[in-house]
């Protein structure tokens, strides 16, 4: 019996998180986090983040150009035109955290996200896992979580591993 798929996702997000923090506290910031830019080692299970050409360095101040996957972009690049570095990485960790579990992307190509569109998700999800992913794409970015919230989240602290 394989993993479950809550488990695997889990582990997986976990380490992109690691990866996250690791190069903000360098002052780099990856800028196209997504499920295509995480190498995983199948023998191991160990994932590395890649593909850093969108990437940029840290800054305090917005970021007033967007360069990384379009379906991935962050909410005030759509709607403003700027974006803070630290919470588009917050609201593409969410993307990438639904694409584990619902196995899609939550925003269809194209679509334009609305300020009071609700974000259905699977109920096999647990109610957690659920909360996670809707407080890393909440419309409004100042719910955002930081990073260091996500590491203390109750879904982030539960083991989901068999």
């Amino acid at each position: 019996m394989g993993v479950p798929v809550q488990g695997a996702a889990w582990e997986l997000f976990h380490q992109v998180l690691e990866a996250v923090r690791h190069c903000t506290s360098c002052g780099v910031l990856h800028m196209d986090i997504k499920p295509e830019n995480i190498l995983l080692d199948l023998a191991t299970g160990q994932a590395k983040s890649i593909s850093f050409g969108c990437g940029t360095y840290l800054q305090d101040t917005a970021y007033t150009h967007f360069a990384g996957t379009l379906s991935y972009r962050p909410l005030e690049w759509t709607h403003f035109g700027w974006y803070y570095g630290k919470p588009a990485t917050i609201w593409s960790l969410g993307i990438l955290l639904h694409q584990m579990v619902c196995r899609e992307h939550p925003f269809r190509r194209g679509q334009n996200i609305s300020w009071d569109q609700q974000l259905s998700l699977p109920q096999r999800l647990s109610q957690e896992c659920q909360d996670l992913i809707r407080w890393c794409l909440s419309m409004y970015s100042l719910e955002w979580p930081s990073l260091e919230d996500l590491f203390c989240d109750p879904w982030m602290q539960d083991i989901h591993l068999p």
